[in-house]
């Protein structure tokens, strides 16, 4: 078996829906946006996620990974944690992916644990900060050598799909609509990816106002099914 064969195992079980990070109890949003009448079809949906892949998370969470992954030094990756857990713009948005984050974290170390991942989490737990999910699954490949341009479009097509899961169950959509949305979505997953692995994090920003809107919305939310 080749080491790219490998690594693919590697990162399809890390970024499986199955992988315990609790991700299937998040909306990123969506739930609030459904309610509001914003996303109430498969176009609909397909285009809410093709616009936060391209100008919200998918974009910042795609920055930060690469960064994460190009860290050489303590200093160099405390600032890339650091300014991942600062840019998120609700309070649910940051607990999604800082709690995903921690999660991810505890599930690589106790199936591929490592001496330098034990080391940089010391370093994070004295310092109490911790990695959101983007950047805990930059490192980890950092350690692993899972390219960059493997890693990439994996991770947001894996973002993706979790927001197409949870349209799925909120509009509803069917089976069938789900799996051509994910279909529409290979192009901007690719672009995202590509945007991300040549930007710096002078580069990081968003343009999806209604996303943090609708977050916002859904803290107070009467009926919810996620937690985000």
């Amino acid at each position: 078996m080749t080491n790219e064969v490998s690594a693919l195992l590697r990162l399809q079980t890390w970024l499986s829906p199955a992988f315990p990070t609790g991700g299937f109890s998040y909306s990123h949003g969506l739930e609030f946006a459904v309610e509001a009448g914003l996303v109430k079809d498969a176009d609909t949906t397909a285009r809410w996620v093709r616009t936060v892949l391209l100008f919200g998370a998918g974009r910042t969470d795609g920055i930060l990974l690469a960064a994460a992954w190009r860290a050489e030094t303590l200093p160099d990756r405390r600032a890339v944690v650091e300014l991942g857990a600062a840019l998120r713009g609700t309070a649910e948005l940051a607990m999604e992916s800082t709690q995903q984050g921690a999660a991810f974290l505890r599930a690589v170390r106790t199936g591929w644990s490592h001496p330098v991942l034990d080391e940089w989490m010391r370093a994070f737990d004295a310092e109490k900060i911790e990695p959101v999910l983007p950047v805990a699954v930059g490192l980890v490949c950092s350690i692993n050598r899972i390219g960059l341009e493997t890693v990439l479009p994996l991770y947001l097509q894996a973002f993706a799909a979790s927001l197409v899961s949870a349209a799925v169950r909120l509009v509803p959509l069917g089976q069938s609509d789900g799996l051509h949305i994910l279909a529409m979505l290979e192009p901007p997953v690719m672009a995202a990816a590509r945007a991300a692995e040549t930007a710096s994090l002078a580069d990081i920003g968003s343009a999806t106002p209604m996303v943090d809107w609708a977050s916002m919305k859904h803290e107070t939310q009467y009926t919810r099914l996620f937690r985000s």
